[in-house]
């Protein structure tokens, strides 16, 4: 009887699940292409090199990687800042992300492995994040960031510029290194 009364309850609660899924599914629509298949496959490869056992990863957003890394089987922490870089708050549906603010972080645990893919740009306090990412860092731990590069110079907001296709009027700065 319990049993049975727990596939019920079970079934109630995916099928929101289940909607949600087939609705994105339904309504994609291509906009452009990104960098995330060149990052996302250098973070796996490392994986697969490497082995770390704990990772974290800053500025997850509604991203999957989480997810992903943890089907490697490391043990993941996911982290972003939910009030401040999202005003209307963020929901990831693929893993639980805690709310905490890299570049003044609660964290007090080391990992392993830290990735940062895409997220350093939008920070305002960016040496404040490198610096609490290697103090979260285990001893010849690895740290992966991704973000634009300009060899030329420093460019505070990219969206800014003469000539840029989109981002204007977005509530972040997208900064290149």
């Amino acid at each position: 009887m319990l049993q049975h009364a727990k596939q019920i309850v079970k079934k109630v609660l995916i099928q929101p699940t289940g909607w949600i899924c087939r609705q994105e599914f339904r309504l994609q629509d291509f906009s452009r292409f990104n960098e995330r298949p060149v990052e996302y496959a250098f973070v796996l490869k490392k994986i697969g090199e490497i082995y770390p056992l704990t990772i974290l990863d800053v500025g997850t957003g509604t991203t999957a990687l989480p997810h992903l890394m943890r089907n490697c089987g490391c043990l993941v922490t996911a982290t972003d800042n939910k009030r401040d870089y999202w005003p209307n708050g963020m929901h990831n549906r693929h893993y639980h992300v805690i709310d905490d603010d890299i570049t003044a972080t609660r964290l007090s645990d080391t990992f392993d492995f830290i990735t940062c893919i895409s997220v350093l740009e939008h920070i305002q306090k960016p040496d404040d994040a490198v610096r609490n990412m290697f103090s979260l860092l285990k001893h010849n731990g690895y740290l992966i960031l991704t973000f634009p590069y300009n060899e030329n110079s420093y460019v505070r907001n990219v969206y800014e510029l003469p000539g840029s296709s989109y981002g204007k009027g977005a509530p972040y700065v997208t900064q290149s290194y």
